[in-house]
């Protein structure tokens, strides 16, 4: 089977440390196997991104050694495939309309998990056409989950399993302004690229049994997924665009990039000490086995000169 991966970031700012780090193991992943690269802007907030980031973002990626075989289309201009699959999902008799407020969601009387995230209740999911009538307000739309454990072997994490009805809930797939959600277009995006694996941080890890949910709704197969550590300040705050930590601006102006990835690999295990080299020169190395599991403390003020 022909391996594809992707790289798949948010045209929102400059890339950061983590952002490049998550790039780089997807990247060499699909390249130590002979596999396709391929690049996808996801930009369903068009709000928040823009044409000039994603232009930024291939140059900066070029600057990395990164390449990749194609680009799909940005999800910004994909809203008519989504319909389909959002049809899809209404004619299985899985979705219905959902009038809660974020104020309801995030009440202290909602159940919610030990790390704070809420579980939608199923407030909206048996309401009559009458009640449903009674709102003034559009609703979004939110797709019925079964009470099933979804499990999945990562690449990096190792066994990881969810309940989408305990510790989930049924999922919002289209907002109410009619956007697209991550993880509806997400699904579809990977289906049809025909992406093979996915490789990203481990913040997302949650979203793999739910991604998986649709891909067997929509009749895709499971992808292989590797989620990679975080990189986090000494203070044990994860990097991020929001802080600018070390963005790519910055970096390409005080270091190469092959300092840069000669930093990141030896952090992450794939090599025995920092020393610069470049992206290509790794391929030949780069083991999944050898690949840190723990988050990763990265120290910004001992990373440029």
């Amino acid at each position: 089977m022909n391996v594809v991966g992707r790289f798949a970031p948010t045209p929102s700012g400059r890339m950061h440390l983590g952002n490049v780090f998550a790039a780089l193991i997807a990247w060499l992943s699909v390249r130590s196997q002979g596999g396709e690269m391929v690049l996808r802007m996801e930009d369903l907030d068009t709000q928040r991104t823009s044409g000039e980031y994603a232009r930024i973002l291939r140059e900066d990626l070029a600057w990395l050694g990164l390449d990749y075989d194609r680009e799909t289309s940005p999800q910004s201009m994909r809203s008519q495939v989504y319909d389909r699959y959002f049809q899809t999902l209404q004619d299985l008799g899985l979705l219905y309309p959902c009038y809660c407020t974020r104020s309801q969601l995030h009440s202290v009387n909602a159940p919610h998990l030990s790390d704070g995230t809420y579980v939608y209740p199923g407030t909206c999911r048996d309401l009559t056409e009458t009640q449903r009538a009674s709102f003034t307000r559009s609703p979004a739309w939110r797709v019925r989950v079964p009470d099933r454990v979804w499990t999945l072997e990562d690449r990096v994490q190792g066994h990881f399993a969810l309940n989408l009805a305990w510790q989930c809930g049924d999922m919002v797939v289209r907002r109410a302004d009619g956007v697209y959600v991550y993880q509806l277009a997400v699904t579809v995006d990977d289906g049809e690229a025909g992406v093979t694996e996915v490789v990203r941080g481990m913040d997302l890890i949650s979203s793999a049994p739910r991604q998986m949910y649709l891909q067997e709704l929509f009749g895709f197969p499971h992808p292989v997924y590797g989620h990679v550590p975080m990189l986090l300040a000494p203070d044990g705050r994860r990097l991020s665009k929001r802080d600018r930590d070390l963005d790519l601006g910055i970096l390409r102006s005080r270091l190469t990039p092959q300092a840069l990835i000669g930093t990141l690999a030896a952090c992450a295990g794939l090599i025995d000490r920092v020393e610069p080299i470049s992206a290509k020169e790794l391929v030949s190395v780069f083991r999944w086995e050898n690949l840190r599991r723990e988050d990763i403390i990265l120290d910004p003020a001992g990373l440029i000169p």
